[in-house]
């Protein structure tokens, strides 16, 4: 057989043929194989992505999640929200404020449009300034004992403005196989209060794995209720209260769709941007 032939017969032997409408061949990179950041440079990427969630005063934390245009979309968690009235504002890495707006269809139902998850997402405009937005990771990729950073604006001991930005290690100490309610399944141990919650937190590849929401020994509910009603045995549910608790990135790249960021009106988001 001429060499020519067998050389181009090896060559088609060696390519993947996909199915007429299938998806494209996706490389998934695991955890191994991302370039591996140190500390401070995690520290860095989590100052330049986390945002403060105002109203009248400060609520939480939140994360510049995706941008389209002059339009940044900001992920927190739906209590910060509900912590306030609107209208909302994002203060930026760059200490600017920005009014903000829920999508509509995010304000008519946000508990409903997340699934029952504790998530929300805040929308601005910035037509001036280019802000970074996170990088997004798989929580399913981790493991116990997985490092893991947690960023965000804590309150001050009166619970009326943050103290600043704060970077926390930490490691993964639970992984749910079911959700509890509000779609906590990542339990860790850095030290998330009150104001953290809507941060990020991050692997060490400096990705967004997670979205913080729950601190350690709550002092009051009944947090660790399973999504379908049941309770976790008191044993798990004793090592449950001793661990922060976040939700899983995943369960907001599901919304994240097409037709999801098309449900974002730039008409609705006004210009207003103040020192």
């Amino acid at each position: 057989m001429d060499w020519r032939l067998m050389m181009l017969i090896a060559c088609i032997g060696s390519l993947s043929i996909s199915p007429l409408g299938s998806k494209p061949n996706v490389r998934v990179l695991d955890a191994q194989s991302l370039t591996q950041h140190s500390a401070k440079q995690v520290q860095q990427l989590a100052e330049s992505i986390a945002v403060k969630v105002l109203s009248k005063d400060f609520l939480g934390s939140g994360i510049l999640i995706h941008r389209k245009g002059s339009v940044y979309q900001v992920l927190t968690n739906a209590h910060v929200l509900r912590s306030g009235n609107p209208p909302y504002q994002i203060q930026t890495p760059d200490g600017l404020i920005y009014a903000a707006n829920l999508s509509k269809k995010s304000d008519r139902s946000i508990s409903s449009y997340f699934k029952g998850n504790d998530l929300a997402v805040l929308q601005f405009r910035s037509p001036k300034i280019n802000y970074t937005v996170a990088s997004v990771g798989h929580a399913s990729t981790l493991s116990v004992g997985n490092e893991v950073f947690a960023a965000g604006f804590p309150f001050d001991s009166q619970g009326i403005q943050d103290t600043g930005f704060v970077f926390r290690r930490g490691q993964v100490s639970l992984v749910l196989n079911k959700a509890l309610e509000g779609g906590y399944r990542i339990g860790y141990t850095n030290d998330i209060v009150k104001g953290m919650s809507g941060g990020p937190l991050l692997n060490r590849a400096g990705q967004v794995v997670a979205i913080n929401g729950r601190h350690a020994e709550p002092l009051w509910g009944e947090p660790y209720v399973y999504q379908d009603g049941t309770q976790p045995e008191p044993r798990l549910r004793k090592q449950m209260s001793q661990y922060s608790w976040g939700i899983p990135i995943e369960e907001f790249m599901q919304m994240a769709s097409p037709s999801f960021t098309n449900n974002y009106s730039d008409t609705n988001i006004q210009a207003e941007v103040r020192q």
